[in-house]
């Protein structure tokens, strides 16, 4: 007796799980970030703004590196150079691929932060990897708002000086600009640098 063919449904559900099996036996997991992934979840590197140079920049003049973002400002007593700090022990962790790394200072005090000041300020801290970026108050708060940076100036003492409250996170955006992890005060220039080396590797 000839055999039957198969219903035409039935064959195309053996051959659906048939390549879904395959799939499944070809995928491996991806380890998770150590950091905060963000991956589409914020925009892409998008300004412009003025370098410590004087010079106009965008978010275009970065591609190609890896970028670590921070807001702050000149006069922080505290917060900025810890941070400031805490990535310099993260480009020392990094060996030969801190080349590919570049760490862009963003003003939250346009009003004080010049262009020499920011250069002087970066440079004090790692004149190669790290540049100073500044602009107008309208380009300062529309960035800030961009990346959901929180920042006020505080009140002013009797000597005219006055602090800026700021948020302190690290954005890190991948050499094609686009917007991967954000590092907080709290985690370890360890956990930083393994992540970054697979952003630099693009691994992730």
């Amino acid at each position: 007796m000839p055999r039957q063919p198969w219903p035409r449904r039935l064959v195309a559900l053996t051959v659906m799980v048939g390549a879904l099996g395959a799939l499944t036996g070809c995928t491996h997991p991806t380890e998770p970030f150590q950091l905060t992934n963000v991956t589409g979840h914020l925009p892409d590197l998008d300004f412009t703004l003025t370098g410590d140079d004087g010079r106009a920049v965008t978010g275009d003049s970065f591609k190609g590196r890896t970028s670590l973002v921070y807001f702050g400002y000149t006069h922080c007593p505290d917060v900025c150079p810890e941070t400031m700090g805490r990535l310099m022990q993260v480009l020392g962790k990094l060996g030969p691929d801190a080349q590919k790394v570049r760490i862009l200072f963003i003003t939250v005090d346009p009003a004080r932060d010049t262009p020499k000041a920011l250069h002087d300020y970066v440079g004090a801290f790692d004149s190669q990897h790290a540049e100073g970026l500044t602009g107008t108050d309208w380009q300062i708060e529309s960035l800030a708002k961009r990346y959901r940076v929180a920042y006020q100036m505080e009140k002013r003492d009797p000597n005219g000086n006055y602090e800026v409250t700021h948020s302190s996170a690290v954005y890190v955006f991948d050499p094609q600009g686009h917007a991967r992890l954000l590092a907080t005060d709290h985690d370890t220039p360890d956990a930083i640098a393994q992540d970054l080396r697979r952003i630099v590797d693009d691994r992730s």
